[in-house]
């Protein structure tokens, strides 16, 4: 019989040395090639595992930094927010000096409705990829921002309007009375009708009451004439100052005055003290303002802040 004749195999003697003497390894070409294709594999396998791993740690990194980036930024919005309330409470405290700086114009209020055109902004598109409760935030603040836009434009064209006024009538604007005629004290008995503090009866009260310690500074609340500085009944010591274009005021239950009639006056001049003469109960101060002989309410013209 004819065998078929195996191929020759090259081997490869690996010789190695320890205590016990010379070690001969024989290794075949085959052998090497599957402890190299193993080996291959183990490294293939190790370097999956390992980016997998590292690509979960990166991942984890990159949400934790988006998270903190938000936390900041959700920070950012709440300061910006209570900066917008600080804004709006400003703006309305200028919106109450416009009112009044109209009133002391003698020009119309600027309309409500017309004010309310401060309402509305333009939205954000909503293709962030942060949470919605931030966008809805980021929306609300953006639509806070065009609000108060509108309304600070709103108020410099109304104050420039005002200011045009108001340097064509300066003379009219500095004799409309606008001041509290003392600057302590608080209000008592208001303009109406009232029980009379001396009978009980029911009288309509001409003015406004303020109470105050006897000696307090009585100013005048605007550019006048002393038409009367005298004591007059009920009044006591009293002063009446013609404001011309319509406006007088007066004083009553003074304890002194400092002014002689037909003496000229300024807005926020010394006019005389506070007292308790005439009729009266107690230290306090009447005062009087009408527009062409027609009793006003004195409280219409306690103008906020110095105009």
């Amino acid at each position: 019989m004819f065998g078929r004749k195996k191929r020759n195999q090259k081997q490869y003697i690996i010789i190695s040395t320890d205590d016990r003497g010379v070690h001969h390894h024989n290794v075949t070409r085959r052998r090497i090639f599957a402890l190299m294709s193993l080996s291959i594999i183990f490294l293939a396998a190790v370097f999956f595992f390992s980016a997998d791993a590292m690509t979960d740690i990166l991942y984890k990194l990159k949400i934790e930094k988006i998270k903190q980036n938000y936390s900041s930024l959700s920070s950012t919005l709440v300061d910006l927010q209570n900066q917008m309330v600080e804004i709006s409470s400003t703006i309305e405290t200028i919106e109450d000096k416009d009112k009044a700086l109209r009133t002391y114009a003698d020009m119309p209020i600027v309309d409500q409705d017309v004010k309310k055109l401060g309402i509305g902004g333009v939205r954000l598109a909503n293709n962030t990829n942060v949470e919605n409760e931030f966008t809805d935030r980021l929306k609300s603040l953006e639509m806070d921002v065009d609000a108060l836009t509108r309304k600070v434009k709103l108020e410099l064209f109304s104050y420039s309007d005002i200011f045009d006024k108001v340097t064509d009538n300066v003379d009219v604007i500095l004799s409309i009375p606008s001041i509290r005629p003392v600057e302590s004290g608080y209000l008592n008995s208001s303009f109406g009708y009232r029980k009379d503090p001396m009978d009980g009866e029911i009288r309509f009260h001409y003015g406004q009451d303020i109470t105050v310690n006897r000696g307090e500074t009585v100013l005048a609340p605007a550019n006048g004439t002393i038409k009367q500085a005298r004591y007059m009944g009920g009044y006591g010591k009293m002063i009446k100052i013609d404001h011309g274009y319509g406006y007088t005021t007066l004083y009553a239950h003074l304890s002194k005055i400092y002014v002689k009639k037909g003496q000229k006056i300024k807005r926020g001049e010394k006019i005389g003290l506070s007292g308790n003469t005439g009729r009266s109960t107690a230290p306090h101060l009447h005062y009087e303002v009408h527009q062409y002989g027609t009793p006003q309410n004195p409280l219409d013209y306690f103008f906020s802040g110095n105009l």
